[in-house]
């Protein structure tokens, strides 16, 4: 390959994360106004005054990258009882199934290493920071094992599957830095699992040559990493394979993954949306606003926001689950609120729920889990008489008491992995029909709804500083991890509440992670999803302060994104501070050092 990171190692300056942004463009005419003049760069019709301020932006880098390292076994997981597990991944159950993280080398090592060809591959829906995973991925293995190539898989893991890639450059990804989207590679949902594709990935695999493959995604895509991973050494490919984590419901973390990358961004993008309207609702003071969140199988996002804007009510799915609550009783705690606001002529309120909620409401759970089953029996979605005939007494009541609409996004809407579509379901329109029927069953109070939904706002924004400095350690992680032979891991950051320099580098088994879940109709293994602890202290901050935020308008307001100027854009989520720091601020930088902001 001509353009190998080798050829371009004059481009960049040693792993200091910065990209200049500037790019040659087409011909402009002049329209009377910088921003209308035509220029063709980053898929985009011209880049803003910000978005070139972001290309130029550095990120802090862990002191660890920036010395000779390797890489050392750390403990071990306990993994008594998943025997069902290790027995679906016996070759990678054979290795190390030890945490591991990088550590001063001992002054034996050589600061460089072989060159390696690498494939990269986006998987599953968008989260702000993917572009810098590329990035730092690309800066490791052009500075430890020059000559390296890297690969962009296009669209998905289908380009691993019929083999279209791209070489990725430095003049190429300086495009991309510090800014959203996955559109330098594009994404995509399809998964490598039939004995025809994962044999079509490993044939692409031995076609590029390729040492590693970095798989950027879900809980689902990360599962399909340890997949590939246990293939290829099952078949005798050399290619080794590692996950990181990516997506922005904040579900895939554990004790040695503190936070998934986007999780950060999203939160932020979607509080400056709900504190904007607070603020018209505290103006016009006659509407009650009911926004649905992203989170399908997990709260984190809705208590984030939560803890940003201080809602009247924010319902954790979590917490509905426990207590054993049916939608009618949501929507009457609901109404209760509203008729004691009402009763002190406050005739507004906000309302905050994740999406996941449905499947969360015991009745409707149940219900949802009744046709997963049916479904897998291979009766049509379409044959709605038919499903509703198989289904329990208790079931066949609420599924009989919804429009046929909602009948039909609970049967026809699935995604590739089986799931209910539940962003398709528009559970705050649901909510506001049945609080509505409550209020007026008690005479009529005063109530008018107005449903929003916020999800593909907080997907593809520009990263914060957190994201952005987060997602370079994440591929620069990925990189050592392959340039140390290791396969079946996810690439992890720990030390999050220390400053950015400070920050721990390593890995996590992914087998260590996993459970056996039913997957249509089957049991499966697959990564577990971490819901909303509700005894941990982001839950436990939200209780202590939630009921007054009912009575009294408390609304904060965040406002957009800071990139710079002063700490607090440097700022990680609250959920994070509340789980590593004890509350206090997580800062990329420490706020002592005059020279931080």
């Amino acid at each position: 390959m001509a353009d190998t990171l080798a050829n371009n190692a004059a481009a960049e300056p040693l792993l200091t994360a910065e990209i200049t942004g500037e790019r040659a463009t087409n011909k402009k005419m002049k329209v009377g106004h910088p921003a209308l003049e035509a220029s063709n760069t980053t898929g985009f019709g011209q880049l803003s005054e910000l978005q070139k301020d972001r290309l130029r932006h550095k990120v802090d880098i862990p002191d660890i990258l920036k010395v000779p390292h390797r890489l050392i076994d750390a403990g071990e997981r306990d993994m008594n009882n998943m025997g069902d597990i290790l027995a679906l991944f016996p070759s990678l159950s054979k290795g190390s199934l030890k945490l591991c993280h990088l550590g001063a080398a001992d002054g034996m090592e050589k600061t460089e290493g072989p060159p390696m060809n690498v494939g990269i591959v986006l998987s599953g829906g968008q989260a702000a920071g993917g572009h810098n995973v590329i990035i730092g991925l690309f800066r490791y293995l052009k500075y430890r094992h020059p000559g390296s190539t890297l690969y962009g898989f296009l669209n998905g893991p289908r380009g691993i599957i019929n083999n279209v890639t791209k070489v990725l450059t430095a003049d190429e990804i300086s495009k991309y830095a510090n800014l959203g989207g996955f559109h330098m590679l594009g994404s995509g949902r399809d998964k490598i699992e039939s004995p025809e594709h994962l044999k079509a990935a490993a044939d692409t695999c031995k076609a590029l040559d390729l040492d590693g493959l970095v798989v950027i995604g879900g809980d689902d895509s990360n599962t399909n990493a340890a997949v590939l991973a246990e293939y290829f050494l099952a078949s005798g490919s050399k290619t080794k394979v590692v996950g990181v984590p990516k997506t922005l419901d904040g579900d895939l973390k554990s004790p040695d993954v503190p936070i998934s990358f986007g999780f950060d961004t999203a939160c932020k993008v979607y509080s400056e949306v709900i504190g904007n309207i607070m603020v018209d609702a505290l103006s016009a003071k006659k509407y009650w606003h009911f926004i649905r969140l992203m989170g399908r199988a997990a709260s984190h996002v809705t208590l984030e926001c939560a803890l940003q804007t201080h809602p009247q009510i924010a319902l954790i799915s979590e917490e509905v689950a426990a207590k054993r609550v049916s939608l009618t009783d949501v929507a009457k705690q609901i109404a209760d609120c509203v008729a004691q606001r009402a009763e002190a002529g406050l005739n507004y309120g906000i309302v905050l729920l994740p999406e996941g909620l449905v499947e969360f409401v015991h009745d409707i759970a149940t219900m949802i889990a009744e046709i997963n089953d049916i479904l897998a029996k291979g009766v049509s979605p379409e044959d709605i008489g038919k499903v509703e005939s198989m289904m329990t007494d208790a079931s066949r009541a609420v599924f009989s008491s919804m429009s046929i609409g909602f009948q039909k996004q609970f049967l026809e809407d699935r995604d590739p992995h089986g799931n209910v579509q539940v962003a398709h379901i528009e559970c705050e329109k649901l909510l506001i029909g049945m609080v509505e029927h409550e209020l007026k069953a008690r005479g009529g109070v005063k109530f008018s709804g107005i449903a929003h939904y916020l999800g593909y706002e907080g997907r593809c924004s520009m990263p914060s500083n957190f994201d952005a400095t987060y997602c370079h350690a994440l591929g620069a992680a990925a990189a050592a991890l392959l340039g140390a032979g290791k396969t079946g891991v996810m690439a992890a950051i720990t030390d999050l509440e220390k400053p950015a320099t400070e920050w721990k580098v390593g890995g996590v088994p992914i087998v260590t992670m996993m459970n056996m879940e039913l997957r249509h109709g089957k049991q499966k293994a697959v990564i577990k999803k971490a819901l909303v602890d509700l005894d941990g202290e982001p839950m436990k901050a939200f209780e202590a302060i939630r009921e007054t935020w009912k009575m009294n308008d408390c609304y904060r307001s965040p406002g957009p994104i800071q990139f710079k100027g002063h700490d607090w854009a440097d700022a990680a989520t609250i959920t994070l501070s509340l789980e590593l720091a004890g509350g206090k601020p997580i800062l990329l930088r420490d706020a002592n050092d005059p020279t931080a902001f």
